[in-house]
């Protein structure tokens, strides 16, 4: 591939460029843990939109997504309208509530902060069960960011896959570090576009080269008539079914309990800049979604070369390399390595808040404050992204399974608990440590089971779990 070319490489010296003095500027504004994990609550409403989604998408957004489509065709649209709808229902129902509930609440900064206060919990023990729980999932979600950067570094320099996802944590790791919160966010808005630009030029050309509609749909009938058919597996030639499409859609529940995305929630200026934020967002997602399957599908014929097993992740890749001329070609890989930063950063973020916050500053020194919280936090990111790197390194690795997996945890763990302590005024501390419990337990033993309805995307019955949980609890059970 083009691993010496200049043009490429100084690219993609100027978007690190651009990135790491973001975090630089940030640096001097960044004084205290509020500062380092919620920006001072400054963000407008372009920017909580652009950060949010930016957050959101990772780099399984330009790899894995794609990746399902190439392999599966257009199977990969029942993931697509379920992260649609998912992300419109938290916008509309969590985003301004939980910014005015964690604000009113002694200003909550995360939330085992929100949840401990807002059940006047003495105890401490949500805010543990919590913290414990993000810092578990996001050491894996953390690792799928930097095996989507070594992918990526791999392809794109030639260099070895371990040493590969060495630079990109690495690359990750410096900015986080430096500039928290506001340089992450700030970084959010350039990359939340580029990823935009890159998936929409991309898609573009794999729609160009293929002949438009008709054009794919005879590629793909002509490969594999599954491919075309949405309740078909492409890969098997089986039928879906019901627990194939409900595991699909299901992905949608997972944006309730995301802390990194609900962080963006926190961190708006106001409320009332929420509607505005919540249609940037649509209209950007909508069309990166759409783009992403594109992409893939097209991928299908626009490839001289065929991919199989975790190589299917790269179809994005290929598709840029082989098809663009060099600094094209650049700026579209640039875009996944903005999907990886932005994600990776902004879990690291809320994972190191959950350490300084929660564990430091809540058991080991409650009289912390300022300078020593701060550095804490940031001992925590690099602590956490050794353990992702280490995680990372294995090179059968998939971008997507590592993110569902994570996904499922956060959205069974966190989902139900946020909605109810929301808008269910009888919710008791019992009720939500109950509910955490049995979603996160149930996503970690639900795969260790095999056929029929243990096929169901864990996530699902994880948050119905979760949910009826905190139900029976809260009414039966004592505070």
């Amino acid at each position: 591939m083009q691993a010496n070319n200049t043009a490429v490489i100084g690219t993609f010296l100027v978007y690190m460029a651009v990135v790491l003095l973001l975090g630089f500027i940030a640096w001097g504004r960044t004084r205290s843990l509020k500062d380092y994990i919620l920006g001072g609550r400054s963000l407008n409403a372009w920017v909580t939109a652009m950060s949010a989604q930016a957050t959101d998408m990772s780099g399984w957004l330009l790899m894995g997504l794609p990746g399902l489509a190439y392999a599966a065709g257009l199977e990969a649209g029942w993931m697509a309208l379920g992260l649609l709808a998912g992300s419109y229902l938290n916008w509309k129902l969590v985003a301004a509530r939980l910014r005015q509930r964690t604000e009113a609440l002694d200003d909550s900064l995360t939330l085992p902060d929100y949840f401990e206060r807002r059940f006047n919990d003495h105890s401490r023990s949500l805010r543990l069960l919590a913290g414990a729980f993000i810092l578990v999932f996001f050491v894996l979600y953390t690792s799928s960011g930097f095996v989507a950067a070594g992918k990526l570094f791999e392809a794109l320099f030639g260099l070895g896959y371990r040493w590969a996802v060495l630079w990109g944590t690495l690359s990750v790791l410096i900015y986080t570090f430096f500039g928290g919160f506001l340089a992450v966010s700030w970084a959010d808005v350039l990359q939340g576009s580029l990823m935009f630009l890159a998936l929409v030029l991309v898609a573009g050309l794999g729609w160009w080269a293929l002949g438009g509609l008709s054009g794919i749909q005879h590629t793909l009938n002509a490969v594999n008539p599954d491919l075309l058919n949405p309740l078909v597996s492409a890969d098997t030639g089986q039928a879906l079914g019901v627990v194939g499409i409900v595991s699909l859609l299901a992905w949608g529940l997972g944006y309730f309990g995301q802390p990194h995305i609900l962080a963006r929630f926190m961190a708006a200026n106001a409320a009332g800049s929420i509607p505005t934020a919540r249609r940037i967002a649509m209209s950007w997602q909508t069309v990166v979604l759409a783009a992403a399957v594109l992409a893939g599908l097209s991928g299908i014929g626009g490839l001289d070369r065929q991919l199989t097993g975790a190589d299917v992740e790269k179809v994005f890749i290929f598709m840029a390399v082989d098809r663009f001329p060099a600094v094209l070609a650049g700026v579209c890989l640039s875009g996944i390595l903005a999907a990886v930063m932005s994600t990776a950063a902004a879990q690291l973020l809320v994972a190191s808040s959950a350490f300084a916050q929660d564990f430091y500053k809540g058991v080991l020194r409650k009289q912390a404050v300022g300078g020593e919280l701060l550095w804490a936090g940031r001992l925590a990111v690099l602590a956490i992204a050794v353990l992702g790197f280490v995680l990372a390194l294995d090179p059968q690795s998939q971008v997507l399974a590592l993110v569902a997996w994570a996904w499922a945890g956060f959205g069974a763990t966190f989902g139900p608990a946020v909605l109810l302590s929301l808008y269910w005024d009888r919710m008791t501390r019992n009720g939500a440590l109950a509910g955490m419990l049995v979603g996160g337990v149930t996503v970690m033993v639900w795969p260790l089971f095999d056929g029929g309805i243990f096929e169901l995307y864990e996530l699902v019955p994880g948050f119905a779990f979760s949910l009826l949980a905190i139900v029976a609890v809260s009414v039966l059970v004592a505070r």
